[in-house]
């Protein structure tokens, strides 16, 4: 599996990951009856949909082939992908908190639920998950990242469905070009998202065109 092919791949893993995890969000919603989620609430369960995203991640990793030097390279490559795409999510909840100040006092609860912080601890999190399963593979293999991991190739071999989000894995893998000059950008830069409005109409807006579909929930 080349490169391109792997990041495809990995495009649709994302994609019906998201998809599944929005329903679990959907029935979290459901349960608290519109109640107002505390910031500790919001980034534990960011948190874990990271760290179960990573072990989804590493399990597709070390199913595609048995020598260990190209099961290990798509380790690396699968860990810069998920820095990429982790990263670029950061970015656009910093974004979307920058609009809400912007627009004034009248969605406090949105302002509320960013923090530089927390979300860089939960990157950090899941990404330290991701290497320390090439030291403790077993632990990848746990019955919720099996589920998803079966759940995502039945759906991905569903005739309709699948054809969707191969199209979806398609535009991730454009994006994901835009997404890594950004992200490299983005951490030389320390973290600052920049000057330019969050609805600025520059080049750089892009790369957000094919984010849509990853916040299904």
């Amino acid at each position: 599996m080349n490169l391109l092919d792997f990041i495809f791949r990995l495009g649709v893993v994302f994609a019906i990951y998201g998809f599944l995890w929005g329903i679990f969000e959907l029935g979290l919603l459901l349960m608290s009856a519109g109640r107002r989620r505390a910031l500790g609430e919001i980034y534990f369960i960011k948190a874990v949909k990271y760290v179960f995203l990573a072990d989804v991640t590493f399990l597709f990793c070390i199913d595609s082939s048995n020598s260990s030097m190209f099961v290990l390279n798509q380790v690396i490559f699968a860990g810069m992908i998920l820095l990429t795409y982790f990263i670029g999510k950061l970015q656009k909840s910093q974004n979307r908190s920058m609009f809400f100040k912007i627009a004034g006092a009248n969605l406090p609860q949105k302002q509320a639920s960013f923090n530089l912080r927390a979300e860089t601890l939960v990157i950090i999190l899941a990404l330290a998950v991701f290497v320390a399963f090439w030291f403790f593979p077993t632990y990848a293999s746990n019955p919720i990242s099996k589920w998803f991991h079966d759940s995502i190739i039945n759906i991905e071999d569903t005739p309709v469905f699948g054809f969707i989000f191969k199209v979806i894995g398609f535009f991730f893998l454009l994006s994901l070009i835009f997404k890594m000059v950004n992200t490299f950008t983005f951490l030389l830069s320390g973290g600052k998202v920049g000057n330019r409005p969050p609805n600025s109409n520059d080049t750089n807006s892009n790369s957000d065109k094919f984010d849509d579909y990853e916040e299904l929930n």
